[in-house]
């Protein structure tokens, strides 16, 4: 039964502040969070340059990152019907790192240049339409899990050949750092070179709202009641390349976010797949945030990428999915 999702919106935009709150707070400099606050808007001195240099900038990629890959995710799982798909699933992840590399590797532009981001988002949309093109529109899960595996593992192939025949041993070292998934040491120039990419983004997934709220009844159905499943399809998985380039671009690989956030809002909010869009986005924006202050927490000589730790969390989370609903799993059509 669907319910309406405004407080859980409500709910997860205050826990949304909160998180933010304590990722300008925390780090290896502690700040009190009401300093941390008023630093952003008043001279505080040093903790003035700390907030707004170092961490503001992560706060918000954190924000921006974990938004768009929870939306994206239950954008993909509402067009397949499907539940495991993510764009980790589809290898995006990978191939966008791969298109990304390619273009750090051949030394033709820096890791702040315009190239990075739309070399990425090439990447991710030739995986995805790889991936459902292979699949097919019949495919069961085994089907598009096998083509994305062979799709990530070819892009991966790829991206250690490049490290491997790279001549620069530090260039070597940053990109496996950065392909790890980090939001260390980054900029508001990493800020404004993601923001137009999810934006856009964003506009093309929620506009196919209502359309898969038609296509959950069926793609005959969805057909005889005027949807364009063509333009559907292309809205979706278009927007799930853009925000996963512009965020491989900016963050490096960070994977499991998509296929974890529609999972926790749908028992709160039925499923409804336009009603999960949202919850969704912010529940991944909530996810990201959090991983992103456990990581400054966890004691080590260097800090914890980000992406490691949503991995470690999200592996098994995607193995629980499978065995809680194999039998389903089995005879639904991707």
């Amino acid at each position: 039964m669907s319910r309406s999702p405004s407080p859980l919106i409500v709910g997860l935009t205050l826990l949304i502040a909160v998180l933010a709150g304590a990722s300008l707070a925390i780090g290896p400099a502690r700040i009190p969070l009401a300093t941390a606050v008023e630093a952003l808007v008043s001279d505080r001195g040093a903790a003035s340059i700390v907030v707004r240099e170092i961490r503001l900038p992560r706060t918000l990629l954190a924000l921006m990152t974990g938004w768009i890959l929870g939306l994206a995710g239950a954008g993909l799982q509402g067009l397949l019907r499907n539940p495991l798909a993510d764009t980790a699933v589809f290898g995006a992840p990978q191939a966008s790192a791969f298109g990304a590399v390619l273009v750090i590797y051949s030394g033709l532009v820096g890791t702040l240049s315009w190239a990075l981001p739309f070399a990425a988002i090439a990447g991710a949309l030739l995986s995805i339409a790889l991936v459902v093109a292979v699949a097919g529109r019949s495919a069961t899960i085994v089907v598009l899990v096998l083509a994305g595996l062979a799709v990530g593992s070819l892009a991966g192939a790829g991206t250690s050949l490049a490290i491997s025949l790279s001549p620069n041993p530090f260039a070597v070292t940053e990109i496996v750092f950065w392909l790890l998934g980090s939001f260390e040491d980054r900029s508001m120039t990493h800020v404004l070179l993601a923001s137009p990419f999810i934006l856009l983004a964003t506009i093309l997934i929620l506009s196919a709202a209502s359309g898969l709220r038609a296509l959950a009844l069926g793609e005959e159905t969805a057909l005889s009641l005027g949807v364009g499943v063509a333009r559907l399809r292309g809205l979706i998985v278009a927007g799930a390349a853009i925000g996963t380039g512009a965020c491989v671009a900016v963050a490096g690989s960070i994977g499991f976010v998509g296929l974890v956030a529609p999972h926790l809002v749908r028992p709160l909010i039925g499923y409804d797949p336009a009603r999960t869009l949202v919850p969704a986005g912010l529940a991944g924006a909530a996810l990201l945030l959090a991983a992103d202050c456990a990581v400054r927490l966890i004691p080590s000589a260097g800090e914890v990428k980000v992406g490691v730790l949503t991995a470690l969390l999200g592996v098994p989370f995607f193995l629980w999915v499978i065995a809680r609903r194999k039998a389903e799993l089995a005879e639904t059509p991707a």
